[in-house]
């Protein structure tokens, strides 16, 4: 078995983009979610293509400087949490991932500091 088979059917959408910023990884969902914009086809493409600005350059600064993105979003009607962040092999940059997964509107929020 693939040891990454996990992603490929995981409910959210996962994209992975090199130190270049060429997109590497898509899994079945982000297909899915990014079908009208090429789909498949957009790997190997450059992940600021995709992007107009102000998303554009603000991606470019979070890739530069290596830092995460974290957020919520309401679209098509739907809630999701969008997380981009770096990602390392052996602790050298290795690129940067985006995370959207849907969420419930009214989510459980549980304090485990006591």
């Amino acid at each position: 078995m693939d040891k990454h088979a996990w992603v490929k059917e995981f409910p959210g959408a996962v994209t992975v983009c090199d130190a270049e910023g060429r997109i590497v990884a898509m899994n079945d969902r982000a297909l899915e979610v990014f079908a009208a914009d090429g789909g498949a086809k957009l790997i190997g493409t450059d992940i600021l293509d995709c992007h107009p600005e102000p998303s554009r350059s603000k991606l470019k600064g979070m890739m530069d400087e290596r830092r995460t993105n974290v957020y919520t979003i309401r679209k098509n009607g739907k809630k999701k949490l969008i997380f981009q962040a770096p990602w390392s092999v052996k602790g050298t940059y290795a690129g940067f991932v985006e995370l959207s997964i849907e969420i419930p509107w009214d989510m459980p929020h549980f304090n485990r500091d006591k």
